[in-house]
C-alpha cells in the first residue's frame, strides 16, 4: 500500500533541502523519511539507507527495519530522536514525525559505516527534532486547508489509548468510544474473555476523567468467599463478627469521588448484588454492623468474562442490576480477531521485557507461528510468551521458532480439519502423567473461560492448586 503523503513536495520544502545539504557535507550522512510503507527515497541526492537499498534483498530488509522502527516509535510513545542500528548494522539516527498527536513517520540520517561520535548524535538530533517539527506543522496545514480526507486518513490511525496497544479496525472502534464514554459518568460494562485487558480499559476511562485526580480502586469480585468481599467492598464496625478487632473504611467509601472498577461482576452473590444495586441507585450502603447509612459519589466500572444475559434468563443475576450496569456495553475484541496486532505487540513487549537485553528482534518463522496460533489467553499470554523467549534465547540476538511453547508449535501443525495432532505418548510414567494433567486443565480453563475458580471445581482440586499448575504448565 502507497502513502498518502505527498512526499515529492515534502522533498521540496526549503527546510528539507537545507538540512539534507548540511548532513550531507557536515557528516557525510543522508537524509530521508519512513511510514508506513518503508523507507521514502529522496528524489535527487542519497538517502540514508543508499548502499543497503542498492540490492533488491536489501532494499526488503531496510522497508521491513523501517516499518518495525516507525511501529517502535509509535508504541513508545517517543517524542525525540533517538540513536540505534538498522538492519545491516549501521548507525541510524531517527527523529519521530508527530501530526495530531500521532507517530505517522520518520524522518532519518545515516549512511555512513563508522561510528557516530556522541556530540554528532546530539547535534544531528537536535537538528532532526527541529525539522520533523516544521515537516510535521506543513503536511498538518495541508491538511486542514485542503480538507483532503484521503491524506489525513493515515494520520487518524490511532495504534494506542494510554496502555492500550492496537490499530485493527475494532481496536479503532474501540478508540472512538473511549473518547465519548471518558468523559461522562455513565457506568460502563465492559466484556471480554480473560488476558484481553479490560482493566485497562477501565483504567484508560478513569484517567481521561473529570475524576483522574481522584482515586481509581480496584477489585476482583472473585478473589474472596461472600462474607469477605461484603466487607471489602462496605467495610464494617468494630464487633460486627469474630475477629472484627477494629472499625474497617470499604472500598466504596474509598473510592468516593473517583472510579470502582468491579472486576468479574458474574461472580458476585446475590446478596452483594443488592448492596451494589443500592449504591447505583441512591449512592448509598450500610457497612457490615453498621445501621447508619453512608453516602458516596462513585462511578462504577464492571467487567465480566461471562454471558451475564444469558445469567440473567437463568436466574443467576439480577435483572435490575444488568440493566444498571448496562448503560454502556464496551466489548474488548480476542486477540485471534485482531491478528495484524500481534507484530505491534510483539515490538512493544519486546521493548517493554528487554532489561538489558537490547537489540532481540523475533524470526520470521517465530513471527509466522504466534500470527497463526489462536491465542486462548489473548495479550496476556502473548506478553507471557515474549518474555519467557527473551529469557531462553540467552545471548542470542535472533529468537528462533524452536523456543516457542510446545503448545504454539502443536496449534500450528495441526491438520486442516483443526483436529488436534495426535500426540505422541511419552514413554516414561511421570511424563505421561504432567501430559494428561496439562491437557485436563486446558480443557477445564476452556470450558470455564478461563475461570479458575469454576475450572478447579470442575477438575475437584483447590484455586491454588489449580493456580500452580497453570504457572507450571505455562498455560
Amino acid at each position: 500500500m502507497g502513502s498518502a503523503v505527498p512526499w515529492s513536495e515534502v522533498f521540496e520544502l526549503p527546510v528539507v533541502r537545507t538540512a539534507a545539504r548540511l548532513v550531507e557535507r557536515r557528516w557525510g550522512m543522508g537524509l530521508g523519511f519512513a511510514d508506513t510503507a518503508g523507507p521514502v527515497r529522496p528524489p535527487r541526492g542519497r538517502g540514508p539507507c543508499t548502499l543497503a537499498q542498492s540490492r533488491e534483498a536489501g532494499e526488503k530488509k531496510c522497508q521491513e527495519h523501517a516499518r518495525t522502527s516507525l511501529e517502535a516509535l509509535r508504541v513508545a510513545g517517543v517524542l525525540a530522536a533517538r540513536c540505534g542500528a538498522c538492519h545491516a548494522g549501521v548507525q541510524e539516527i531517527a527523529a519521530p514525525l508527530v501530526v495530531d498527536g500521532e507517530v505517522v513517520g520518520a524522518l532519518l540520517c545515516g549512511g555512513v559505516d563508522r561510528a557516530v561520535s556522541a556530540p554528532e548524535v546530539a547535534a544531528i538530533s537536535a537538528l532532526l527534532e527541529e525539522v520533523a517539527a516544521a515537516v510535521a506543522s506543513e503536511i498538518g496545514d495541508r491538511v486542514a486547508v485542503r480538507g483532503d480526507q484521503d491524506l489525513a486518513a493515515p494520520y487518524r490511525t490511532r495504534y494506542s489509548y494510554d496502555s492500550i496497544i492496537g490499530r485493527a479496525p475494532p481496536m479503532q472502534d474501540l478508540y472512538r468510544l473511549l473518547d465519548r464514554v471518558a468523559h461522562s459518568d455513565s457506568t460502563v460494562l465492559i466484556q471480554g474473555e480473560n488476558g484481553t485487558g479490560k482493566e485497562l480499559v477501565a483504567r484508560a476511562i478513569h484517567y481521561n476523567s473529570g475524576r483522574k485526580h481522584r482515586r481509581f480502586v480496584v477489585q476482583n469480585c472473585s478473589a474472596f468467599n461472600d462474607n469477605l468481599l461484603d466487607s471489602e467492598l462496605f467495610g464494617h464496625r468494630r464487633g460486627a463478627f469474630t475477629g472484627a478487632i477494629a472499625d474497617k473504611q470499604g472500598l466504596f467509601e474509598v473510592a468516593d469521588e473517583g472510579t470502582f472498577f468491579l472486576d468479574e461482576i458474574g461472580d458476585m452473590s446475590p446478596s452483594l448484588q443488592v448492596k451494589v444495586l443500592r449504591v447505583l441507585q441512591e449512592g448509598t450502603f450500610t457497612a457490615v454492623g453498621d445501621t447508619e447509612p453512608k453516602k458516596v459519589d462513585v462511578r462504577i466500572i464492571a467487567a465480566t468474562n461471562r454471558d451475564l444475559k444469558g445469567m440473567v434468563e437463568r436466574g443467576e443475576f439480577r435483572e435490575d442490576l444488568y440493566y444498571r450496569i448496562h448503560v454502556i456495553n464496551m466489548i474488548i475484541p480476542p486477540l485471534r480477531e485482531r491478528v495484524e496486532d500481534i507484530d505491534l505487540l510483539v515490538d512493544h513487549f519486546l521493548a517493554v521485557h528487554a532489561r538489558g537485553r537490547r537489540g532481540k528482534r523475533l524470526s520470521d518463522g517465530c513471527r509466522a507461528r504466534l500470527r497463526a496460533y489462536p491465542w486462548p489467553g489473548n495479550v496476556r499470554e502473548l506478553e507471557n510468551e515474549i518474555e519467557r523467549l527473551l529469557v531462553l534465547s540467552g545471548e542470542d540476538r535472533v529468537i528462533e521458532e524452536s523456543l516457542l511453547s510446545p503448545r504454539m508449535r502443536q496449534e500450528v501443525e495441526r491438520p486442516a480439519g483443526g483436529a488436534p495432532a495426535p500426540e505422541e505418548e511419552p514413554g516414561r510414567l511421570p511424563e505421561a502423567v504432567e501430559s494428561l494433567e496439562r491437557r485436563m486443565i486446558a480443557a477445564a480453563l476452556a470450558r470455564h473461560q478461563n475461570n479458575k475458580t469454576r475450572a478447579a471445581d470442575d477438575l475437584g482440586i483447590s484455586r491454588r492448586n489449580l493456580i500452580r499448575l497453570v504457572q507450571k504448565y505455562g498455560l
